[in-house]
Formats: structure tokens, sequence, C-alpha cells
């Protein structure tokens, strides 16, 4: 059941709500690919400030250019090399795209998280594997702690990204000299989130399974499926029979079908079909 507010909605797949997370980490994949095309601009050989005092004439592209051969990396030579020396913007950028991306991976882990809970009193809609049964006082109690240091993880760079940004902030004239410090924060935020998402991956993700039963028992008590009688019943009647169901604990297949008539048992199954539920048409 899909839920706005924490509260019933409309139906969808498990794997709609999959493919989502994964259309989402899939634009943060190209977003820090984006961002790390910056760090190809270079300012070697401006030398102090961006003058190339004392440096001989050629020896920035010359340099340029044999780091690229040596590398394998297309750097380039920065067009205003006073601009250059002292600027850190993309730092600035790749750590905010790191930040956007740990901001989505901790909302996903905090829904599988919540999918996962109970098993008997919460959603228990997914089972994750488990990486760490049983705890100190509750026998038999399995935690969701592979999305919980995948959140933990989210929170640490989320702080360093403000590290860079107040690093940033803080060079004078010609010269930034926190850069060390914007150095350290970025390295830490890419190690930490390389290792955090292939365990997520590895130990989480990759084992996931539903309860399919369980999901489609869920949907069929909810309330929330009276929006898919809107186009037939209209709006009003729904609201009205949702709210008696609400208030008697009627299910709403007896008081549509069965007291008030209003559908057929052969209508209510072909509204009600899996292919209608997750892509509902117009009948």
């Amino acid at each position: 059941m899909g839920r706005t507010h924490l509260q019933d909605a409309v139906p969808m797949s498990l794997g709609d709500e999959f493919h989502g997370w994964g259309t989402t980490i899939g634009e943060e994949v190209e977003r820090i690919a984006e961002a790390t095309n910056l760090l190809r601009e270079i300012n070697l050989g401006a030398t102090a400030i961006g003058t190339t005092v004392t440096a001989a004439p050629g020896y920035p592209e010359l340099a340029t250019r044999y780091l690229s051969e040596f590398t394998g990396i297309p750097f380039t030579l920065g067009g205003d090399l006073v601009e250059a020396t002292s600027d850190t913007g993309a730092y600035v950028q790749l750590s905010g795209v790191l930040k956007r991306t740990s901001t989505k991976l901790t909302k996903i882990c905090n829904d599988i998280r919540m999918l996962a809970s109970g098993p008997r009193c919460g959603f228990n809609e997914i089972n994750l594997p488990q990486m760490q049964p049983g705890s100190s006082i509750m026998p038999g109690k399995v935690n969701p702690v592979i999305p919980e240091v995948v959140n933990q993880t989210g929170f640490l760079i989320i702080g360093l990204d403000l590290t860079v940004t107040l690093a940033a902030s803080a060079g004078q004239l010609q010269l930034n000299v926190m850069e060390p410090v914007i150095g350290y924060a970025l390295f830490t935020s890419i190690s930490t989130m390389e290792n955090a998402v292939n365990s997520l991956r590895a130990n989480c993700i990759d084992g996931i399974t539903a309860n399919a039963e369980h999901t489609r028992s869920m949907v069929m008590n909810s309330l929330g499926i009276a929006t898919v009688l809107k186009p037939s019943l209209g709006y009003r009647q729904c609201a009205e029979i949702v709210r008696e169901c609400y208030l008697t604990g009627k299910a709403l297949h007896d008081v549509v079908v069965e007291e008030r008539g209003l559908l057929t048992q052969e209508q209510w199954d072909e509204v009600f079909s899996f292919d209608n539920l997750i892509g509902s048409k117009f009948t």
C-alpha cells in the first residue's frame, strides 16, 4: 500500500517502489560524474598566486599535458590562473553532490527500515537479511543494522559538507589556506560512502524478500483502495462509504458489493485486479 503522510494512500507494487529508489540513485551517479569533471581543471604552474611568476614560459601548459598523459585523465589548464588558484568551488560542488546523495540514501534506508519493521507489530512488508540476529535483552530480535550504518554514514557526510562549505568561504584574497581540511573532509566522505553503499548492496539489498500475501492482504483491507472506485461511483459516494467503513470496521467489499449492491462481484474483481490496482484505468 502506498502511503502519504504515513496514512494509506493508493496501491502500488513493490517493484515500482524499488524502481523509484533505483532511479533516484541513478540520478546521483550522473551528478557525481558531472561534479568530478569540474576537478579536471587545474592550476599547475600558476605558482604563488596565479601569475606564474618564476615559472619558465610554457611550463603550465607542458605540466598539464604531461600530467594528463601520466594519469590518463584529460586535465585542462584553468583559463584564469589567478582565479583557479584561490577558487575552491569545484570542491564545494562535489561535496554538495555527496551530501545530496547521502540525503537520498538516508531517506531510502529509513523507508527500508520502516517497510521491514515488525515482524508482527510493524509493516512487515519486506524481510531483510539477518545480519545481527539476537539482542542483549530481547531473545530473537533482529535489528536492521546495515541500513542504520548507512544512515549514520549519511549524517557524517552531511556534516562534512558543512566543513567544506565553511572552509571554502574562509579563504582570503589570492589563496585559500583551508584546503587541507577540505581535502580531508572530501576523502573521508568519499571513502565512507563507498564502504557504506557497497555494504548496503551486498549485505542488505541483494537479500531482500517480499511478504507478498501480507502486502496484498494489507491492500485489500485498506480503505485507501476506495480511490480506485471514484471513476465509477464518484468522489462523494466513495467518501461516504469510507467513513462508514471507518466508523463501523466493515470491509469496503462488504459495503459496496453485499450491502449497497453498487458493484457485482465480477465488476469488483475486475476493478481490484492486480494490474488495475497498480495502474488504474478509468473504468
